[in-house]
């Protein structure tokens, strides 16, 4: 089985971080690779972000389907281009914020998201309430972190990202806490075992979900709003983008 993970942002350490993390969890016989886009921006922290990350995406589906690629992750947690990513795609396309999210409504009766900066705190409301997670969401948290610096050696990062953590836990009335960078996949069990509360890594439960939909032969449908694409020109930059 191969699964794809995408990260839309073009931040190559971030990419690397992600991919060992894939590995660690992935089954037996499970080939991750792990890629960045070559367009789009250095981190995703606002729509605009998310929009121009896109073509990336997409892009990366379609060399992935001429890869045989069984199933994709797309390792942002604004979960940007899903549904096209969807439509392009045979196998399963998984967002972590998706997986992540209904993870946490499967082993308890609430959760709190703790995110980077504070204005990606509504993106997270909106996936909220796409998925019908918000009866189970309790608080998404800012950590006023930009994305990049948690790619920075010897940053206040994981301090502070542990201390927002744990004013989850005393605060919110919570059973767990969902990650809400894919940056942050790394620091998820030291997380756990610090606070005792279960950590979730919406990178870890998107590649077992994957593995357990391919396994079970299911693909993506096709034949209502996630068929693929109709044929038609595209003009200017997005001209290799029409499907053939």
């Amino acid at each position: 089985m191969k699964i794809k993970i995408i990260n839309p942002n073009t931040t190559w350490s971030m990419t690397r971080k992600i991919g060992q993390c894939a590995r660690q969890v992935a089954a037996p016989g499970t080939e991750i690779v792990a890629v960045s886009p070559d367009m789009g921006p250095a981190s995703i922290e606002s729509h605009y972000d998310e929009a121009l990350s896109v073509p990336g995406i997409l892009q990366e589906i379609r060399l992935g389907e001429a890869a045989a690629v069984d199933a994709y992750v797309i390792a942002c947690f604004g979960d940007p281009g899903l549904y096209a990513a969807r439509e392009a795609a045979r196998g399963p396309v998984i967002g972590i914020a998706e997986a992540a999210m209904h993870a946490a409504s499967m082993i308890g009766a609430s959760f709190s998201v703790v995110t980077t900066l504070e204005r990606t705190c509504g993106i997270a409301w909106h996936l909220a309430e796409r998925y019908g997670m918000q009866r189970f969401c309790r608080k998404v948290r800012a950590c006023k972190l930009n994305v990049l610096e948690l790619e920075q050696p010897g940053s206040a990062a994981y301090r502070i990202i542990l201390e927002e953590c744990r004013q989850a836990l005393q605060q919110d009335q919570i059973d767990s806490i969902v990650l809400g960078c894919a940056g942050m996949t790394d620091l998820c069990r030291a997380i756990e075992e610090e606070l005792g509360i279960a950590v979730i890594d919406g990178v870890a439960v998107a590649v077992k979900l994957a593995e357990s939909l391919v396994h079970l032969g299911l693909k993506t449908g096709k034949r209502g709003d996630l068929a693929y694409p109709l044929h038609k020109p595209y003009s200017g930059l997005l001209q290799n983008f029409a499907q053939t």
